[in-house]
């Protein structure tokens, strides 16, 4: 059973930052793009950084400069530094990772189960 396990997420003041992480355990074949969304109260699901197996980033425009996703393929670990944080990056954050279960199957999108971010004064 493969999981995302995210942590990392909290309260903090405008201005301050975060550091959001999510594992992928459990049995599989590869991981391919990781990625963060996340998703404010009373509005949609929303993309926030993907990056794939060998690094390539790609941000929502209005995060980039503030927000950095990264991952260590070793520890099947991705990153989210979140800096200068407003009131409206106030979300839950979640993980979602394409993870082939076996080299015979084709990837799968799995999600973790949401890490709460508040940022508020």
């Amino acid at each position: 059973q493969v999981q995302l396990v995210e942590s990392g997420g909290g309260l903090v003041q405008p201005g301050g930052s975060l550091r959001l992480s999510c594992a992928a355990s459990g049995r599989y074949s590869s991981i391919a793009d990781m990625g963060w969304y996340r998703q404010a109260p009373g509005k949609q699901r929303e993309l926030v950084a993907t990056i794939s197996s060998v690094g390539t980033t790609m941000y929502a425009d209005s995060l980039k400069g503030r927000f950095t996703i990264s991952r260590i393929n070793a520890n099947n670990t991705v990153y989210l530094q979140m800096n200068s944080l407003k009131p409206e990056d106030t979300a839950v954050y979640y993980c979602n990772a394409e993870i082939r279960p076996t080299r015979w199957e084709a990837a799968h999108a799995y999600w973790g189960q949401g890490t709460q971010a508040t940022v508020s004064s």
